[in-house]
């Protein structure tokens, strides 16, 4: 045998985790959203970011463009149910079909407990954290049905909805419930060859977490104790959990809540 050629056959470039998908990701213009729309384009995926803020995706979606990967934007409220649907429906529009989606957007809320959170920002949180992610599945199955036939979601929850969170009552209770939507939708569309997982980052270096550093100072090192790895996770870290769940690597997985959280609820 040739050993060169053996060698040059060990060593060619494996495809992209998510070659040739077509990708739809919310909450896209900063944090685990940003870095999850990078990686996927890295990975082979046309992607098309959503979030309010159309600075921010403009930003984003010219980094991916500079680095070779094809990607667009389209500003959204998650709150709205027809700018969902508008979303969802322009991915298919550029890029004919839909395979994967990341519903990872969401709202904060300010660190307290539960008798001290306004009715208006509870109400709130629910039409973005909850609502929202009902409305981008309802989408987004809609449009893979439609098109690609088969494919992947996940949703973005967090350690924070896996015990008591006196901390961030309704946050924790909106991710809680997005667990249950998961669960559900795994159930119910897995015949179809749909699969539907979450994640559930623990301490991350996101502006979500400097916002509550800002309003309980410490919060950082606390995080930071409780986690085995003795460490926060770099955004893309979370994102690279995401993209695997996503791709036809985990082609056997469904309706599963995955912690990436150092081993902080282990």
């Amino acid at each position: 045998m040739n050993n060169t050629a053996s060698s040059n056959a060990n060593t060619a470039p494996s495809p992209g985790l998510l070659s040739d998908k077509v990708a739809f990701i919310t909450g896209a213009g900063r944090g685990i959203g940003a870095a999850a729309a990078r990686l996927f384009a890295r990975e082979g995926a046309r992607v098309l970011l959503a979030a309010r803020t159309e600075e921010q995706l403009k930003d984003v979606t010219g980094q991916i463009r500079d680095a070779g990967g094809i990607a667009d934007y389209v500003v959204c409220d998650l709150a709205d149910a027809a700018s969902v649907r508008a979303a969802v429906d322009r991915t298919v529009e550029l890029y004919g079909r839909l395979d994967v989606a990341f519903n990872n957007g969401a709202a904060i809320q300010q660190p307290g407990p539960m008798d001290q959170l306004p009715e208006t920002d509870f109400d709130y949180i629910y039409a973005v954290n909850l609502k929202g992610p009902w409305l981008s599945m309802v989408a987004e199955i809609a449009a893979i049905r439609a098109t690609a036939g088969t494919g992947a979601i996940v949703n973005n929850s967090s350690v924070g909805s896996l015990m008591g969170n006196p901390e961030l009552p309704a946050y924790g209770a909106m991710k809680r419930a997005v667990n249950s939507l998961t669960e559900s939708a795994a159930v119910t569309y897995g015949p179809e060859g749909i699969r539907v997982n979450a994640i559930a980052p623990g301490n991350t270096r996101t502006e979500m977490i400097r916002t509550w550093e800002a309003s309980s100072p410490g919060l950082s090192e606390r995080l930071v104790a409780h986690t085995p790895m003795r460490r926060s996770a770099d955004p893309d870290e979370i994102a690279q959990a995401a993209a695997w769940l996503l791709s036809d690597r985990a082609s056997f997985v469904t309706g599963t809540i995955l912690r990436v959280d150092g081993g902080a609820r282990a």
